[in-house]
């Protein structure tokens, strides 16, 4: 980066943190003239569905207040690219935020627990995991000076490749996205080649072969055209992320009552409709894949077992890493 670049980007920064404390003190201000405008960035194209959500989220609160708090949806990374969107948020760069929750396991385990190989592979068994991690989710947000508003899961996770593989030795060697901890360790596992790529640069990374393999839903495929430099999807189903949507609490709690209750009324109805959205379109991106020529097929009764041996691996390693606050949840999850 040129010191020139790194300048700008700073006077951007600069510039956002005292919109974030300009918006506080507009909305803590009395009289009717009273408003705000805020930035949510987001790291998923605009017609992604978790856009889509965000953005009627936007248009929710700025009715119940009157247009008194404003948001603008910044998608597919436009302000922040998606590991940063976090850190922005907790820094006060932007008012609020969505990221894939999983990118951040490395800073606590309970992050990455939607990404356990295997553990909740159906919408409804994801909801059970959210009801059970919720608590301890918005506790570690919570010690991070940032509110947990709602969360939204993608589709099952399956795995595209260029080439076909019957087990899983056939995919030592490929180049593999990861962008989690649970990505690069399967990597790892399966003598891959893993190369950290988030959503935004895939395409990119897929047309000029830094990478020809990876795993995820049937809308990040589809939102990359994957078909223009992939041909085979494997619909393993290994587990549901989720991403979640947050707001800096030092900026939410300057907002009068009433602002508030309008962003929670509008948070639990964007969490209720993301959910339906995404159950609704899983089938939807598979047809599409195959509408543009790619093979969509479950994975051979070899192939299954490789993934849940290595699945087996990666539980243990998250397990062992969370501890006793941990199993604690994954042991309240099994209950329900």
């Amino acid at each position: 980066m040129t010191c020139q670049s790194f300048t700008k980007r700073m006077t951007i920064r600069s510039l956002l943190a005292i919109g974030v404390a300009a918006g506080t003190l507009a909305l803590g201000a009395t009289g009717a003239a009273a408003q705000a405008k805020w930035n949510l960035p987001a790291a998923y194209p605009a017609d992604n569905p978790h856009s889509e959500n965000l953005v009627a989220f936007a248009k929710d609160v700025e009715a119940a207040t009157g247009g008194k708090l404003a948001i603008t949806v910044h998608a597919n990374a436009s302000l922040f690219k998606a590991p940063e969107i976090k850190r922005a948020v907790q820094t006060g760069q932007a008012q609020m935020g969505e990221v894939l929750m999983s990118v951040h396991e490395n800073e606590d385990p309970i992050f990455g627990i939607d990404v356990v190989p295997f553990l909740a592979t159906s919408f409804a068994d994801s909801m059970k995991l959210y009801k059970a991690s919720k608590a301890a989710v918005e506790k570690k947000l919570d010690s991070q000076g940032v509110k947990l508003l709602f969360m939204v899961p993608w589709a099952p996770q399956g795995v595209y490749t260029k080439k076909e593989i019957n087990t899983i030795e056939d995919m030592k060697g490929l180049k593999w996205r990861s962008y989690n901890v649970g990505t690069t360790r399967l990597g790892e596992l399966l003598g891959m080649q893993s190369v950290t790529i988030q959503a935004a640069e895939l395409p990119q990374a897929l047309a000029t072969g830094v990478v020809n393999s990876f795993m995820s839903s049937g809308g990040t495929g589809y939102d990359s055209k994957v078909w223009e430099s992939l041909t085979n999807f494997y619909d393993v189903q290994a587990w549901i992320p989720k991403n979640a949507t947050f707001v800096n609490k030092a900026a939410f709690d300057a907002l009068d009552k009433p602002t508030q209750e309008a962003i929670l009324k509008a948070s639990a109805a964007a969490e209720a409709r993301g959910w339906k959205a995404w159950e609704d379109k899983t089938n939807w991106y598979l047809n599409e894949l195959k509408s543009k020529g790619m093979k969509v097929q479950a994975p051979t009764p070899a192939l299954a077992a490789g993934f849940k041996k290595a699945g087996e691996t990666l539980t243990a390693d998250w397990l062992k890493k969370a501890g006793a606050d941990g199993q604690a949840v994954v042991d309240a999850y099994k209950k329900m």
